[in-house]
């Protein structure tokens, strides 16, 4: 057993080229290594630090430092290890060749020598060379003992069967070479034991080299690395104060250049950065160029719209006046062909001022000239007459008309709700060929609503959106009746500049149902109603369908 602590046992060891080869090794292993742990300092600064100091944050200048000083003391504790292990290989290389080269000389110089002057010529080498000696025969038997305790006869056959390697002696850990004697004394052997112990005189010289060096060098190394952190810190500092000064509420809209202080890579972020504020200078003065052609082509578009609706208003009120006129007959009866004629004329005048109301409406709301003249009024009487005003055209086409609902109080201008409600209605109507138009009022909490239902075609859920639009109609084109396209979209905007939301709930085959949603208390008094304007509440709080 090679780990038994008795004298006899033995471990066989290799040949000094072994040994050899093995230092070779351990020396390129350290080179690697050394290679290694200077790519593992330059590369995985960042991740060494999360380990460390997974949740603590620590300022720049001080863990550039800490990093150097942490991946510097691996490094020397890795290059002592090393080469403590080498010194060991070493000096067990030299106690091996040690007791073999002192086993040679003794064998020669005993086989010359008397029986009579071996034993003195024994104690003589052991003393000067400090190894312990043994003069055997061929069975183990210890014929001179010049050591200071001689193993027992079975465990010198076992080493004079191995003949070199490494056993345990009364000097410890040895190395052993048993030579035999040349003829023709070939019968008798010396075995030589050199003490070779683990741990290498030179180590602690080693150490203190080590270490006394790698304080050194680590110091300076983190003098240098704290100087650099710090340059590069306040080369950082310095762009955020610059970048912080430009996002203040009272700097120039557009940020000046930071000045670039180095040619690292904070100077290329900043480099980057500036090009960054460049080109949002630029595309600062694209936007006001655009916005200003934008609001010159608005200013020039309301002056056109105001000074077209002027030049086509007048000659068409006077149109329209004459044939009013004409079809009183005040200058005499008319042929049912010239009435009819008249009566075109008439219808065709009457369409192109709603249209020119429209637009002139759209124009206003998107310019945001249009203002609203706000009081507390009843919706039921509002309501009741645009259902007076829609009447002929349901009878004329055959459908019913109706209001149904309560009285209900808006906080809105009555001028513009009947708009709302006027398009709405009037937008049922013309889309719808049989059945009717119903119109509920209710009050909902501090909300009014006004429900508009007809029966026509209904609206196709993926269309439901587009028909807000300005100039938007929806569905088959071949069904298509006459108009703008803007009632829609003038109603929603003035629903929402009071505030309200306009929903449609529609499905194709099953007609349509707007529901307008108007503030029915005056802002700031959510919680306590003003009175209804007594001069338009209507006779009954309940009301009938007309």
């Amino acid at each position: 057993d090679v780990n038994n602590q008795s004298p006899g046992s033995v471990e066989p060891k290799p040949a000094r080229e072994r040994s050899t080869q093995s230092t070779i090794l351990s020396s390129l292993a350290y080179s690697d290594l050394k290679r290694r742990t200077l790519e593992l300092a330059l590369g995985w600064q960042a991740k060494l630090a999360r380990l460390l100091f997974p949740k603590a944050r620590l300022h720049f200048v001080v863990l550039v430092p800490a990093i150097v000083l942490v991946f510097g003391l691996a490094a020397s504790l890795s290059i002592t290890w090393i080469g403590v292990e080498q010194l060991g290989q070493q000096s067990d290389s030299a106690a091996a060749l040690r007791a073999k080269l002192l086993a040679k000389t003794l064998a020669e110089r005993v086989a010359e020598t008397g029986v009579s002057e071996r034993s003195a010529l024994i104690d003589r080498a052991a003393t000067h060379s400090g190894a312990e000696l043994l003069l055997v025969d061929a069975r183990g038997g210890i014929l001179v003992d010049g050591s200071v305790k001689a193993p027992p006869a079975p465990g010198v056959r076992q080493l004079l069967i191995v003949g070199e390697g490494e056993t345990q002696t009364a000097l410890g850990r040895v190395r052993f070479f048993a030579a035999g004697l040349p003829a023709p004394e070939d019968g008798l052997s010396v075995v030589t034991f050199v003490s070779a112990p683990r741990r290498s005189l030179a180590t602690d010289s080693l150490v203190g080299l080590v270490a006394a060096f790698t304080a050194v060098l680590l110091g300076v190394a983190a003098l240098v690395a704290y100087a650099l952190a710090r340059d590069v810190h306040a080369d950082v500092a310095y762009v955020k104060d610059r970048i912080v000064q430009m996002a203040r509420p009272d700097a120039a809209s557009i940020g000046e250049v930071v000045p670039v202080r180095t040619v690292d890579q904070v100077g290329a972020m900043t480099h980057a950065f500036n090009e960054l504020v460049e080109r949002f200078r630029e595309a600062k003065e694209a936007y006001e160029d655009d916005l200003k052609m934008a609001m010159s082509m608005e200013r020039d578009r309301s002056a056109f719209l105001a000074a077209l609706s002027h030049e086509l208003k007048t000659p068409l009120n006077v149109i329209l006046g004459f044939a009013d006129v004409l079809l009183a007959e005040v200058e005499g009866p008319l042929s049912d062909e010239a009435r009819e004629n008249l009566e075109v004329v008439s219808m065709s005048g009457a369409h192109l001022k709603a249209l020119i109301k429209d637009i002139l409406d759209l124009s206003a709301l998107e310019s945001g000239e249009l203002s609203l003249a706000r009081s507390l009024h009843d919706v039921y009487p509002i309501a009741a007459d645009v259902i007076r005003e829609h009447r002929v055209t349901a009878l004329q086409k055959g459908l019913y008309l109706t209001l149904s609902g309560e009285s209900a109080e808006v906080w809105a201008d009555p001028v513009r709700v009947h708009q709302m409600l006027g398009n709405l209605v009037g937008n049922a109507l013309k889309f719808t060929r049989e059945g009717g138009v119903s119109v509920q009022i209710s009050q909902r909490g501090e909300q009014t609503a006004i429900v508009v239902t007809d029966s026509g075609p209904g609206i196709a859920a993926k269309e439901q959106a587009a028909i807000f639009e300005d100039f938007a109609q929806v569905g088959d084109p071949r069904a298509r009746v006459a108009g703008t396209g803007l009632g829609l979209a003038i109603t929603r905007r003035l629903v929402n500049m009071h505030g309200g939301q306009i929903r449609i709930r529609s499905e194709l085959g099953h007609g349509a149902e707007f529901t307008v949603f108007l503030p029915a208390v005056v802002q700031g008094q959510s919680h306590s109603r003003a009175k209804l304007n007594p001069s338009l509440a209507p006779p009954s709080s309940k009301r009938g369908k007309e």
